[in-house]
């Protein structure tokens, strides 16, 4: 495998298994317009949320390789069920043999930093995929930077589907909205926080703040993960000094070009060029 000429300036690199990472790319770009961005979805594969660790581990590596391989320097994992269940992997074990210089971050980390901060009861609902909440990721990163924080989670098989189906508006959808946050709020009333746990969500929000007590915060996660990357690059002038700045964004994905520019403009409300690529 060709690897990257040491020196060289790159783009920020964007993975999720679908579209929903878009909403926290797109806060990205609007925080730093300045720098280059390489989006990749792997939409063939599409969803994560179901799938065992192992294959997660193994989509989310080869699509982190790809875009080290593209040139860039830095890979934001911009989807929780990748962030829960490869990145530590990647960073402890294929990072060291790629290239120490190469960094892979998540959206589970600064999220957690954030809704620390942010609840006063100290009782946080989580709103996931089914792999998100069975990872139990979130309850273990708050164990370790906020003890006394308590985690329900409640897993949203039918959420990504209604997204992804251009269904989140719908009447139809209020049923499964109401079902999840119901059934989330019965397990721990204290709740004050919420966190809505896949990078999809953001476009259910009207519906969820619709069934959820105006009392409670509803957190997305796009802005967070855009200042928290803000700020690392702030800390990390190396890796900062790296990244190319031109402005310029691309987009890549492993399905139809056409299926994925018709849905990334529900995401973006804007029409994108993407380009086709194989991985494995």
């Amino acid at each position: 495998m060709t690897e990257q000429t040491v020196g060289k300036c790159g783009p920020i690199g964007v993975f999720d298994s679908g579209y929903g990472g878009l909403t926290i790319f797109d806060k990205m770009r609007k925080l730093m317009p300045q720098y280059d961005y390489f989006y990749l979805g792997d939409n063939a594969r599409a969803p994560y949320g179901s799938r065992s660790f192992d294959v997660v581990y193994e989509f989310t590596r080869q699509s982190v390789r790809q875009l080290y391989e593209m040139g860039c320097p830095l890979v934001i994992l911009a989807c929780n069920t990748a962030s829960a269940k490869a990145l530590r992997t990647i960073q402890q074990v294929d990072i060291p043999k790629w290239d120490p210089s190469f960094r892979v971050l998540g959206v589970i980390r600064p999220t957690v930093e954030h809704v620390g901060m942010l609840t006063s009861s100290r009782h946080v609902g989580l709103l996931g995929t089914v792999g998100t909440i069975q990872s139990e990721s979130y309850p273990i990163e708050f164990a370790k930077l906020f003890p006394d924080v308590v985690v329900a989670g409640e897993a949203c098989p039918m959420w990504v589907p209604l997204v992804e189906n251009s269904e989140f508006a719908s009447d139809g959808a209020d049923y499964f909205v109401k079902k999840y946050t119901d059934s989330l709020l019965s397990k721990d009333p204290e709740i004050d926080t919420i966190v809505l746990g896949c990078t999809h969500y953001p476009l259910l929000l009207p519906k969820i703040e619709k069934y959820v007590p105006y009392t409670i915060n509803v957190v997305s996660q796009g802005d967070i993960v855009a200042a928290s990357l803000q700020d690392y690059l702030h800390r990390h002038t190396e890796l900062e000094s790296h990244l190319s700045k031109g402005g310029i964004c691309s987009f890549f994905t492993t399905e139809s070009e056409e299926k994925f520019r018709r849905s990334a403009s529900v995401f973006l409300k804007e029409d994108v060029n993407v380009k086709h690529v194989k991985l494995g």
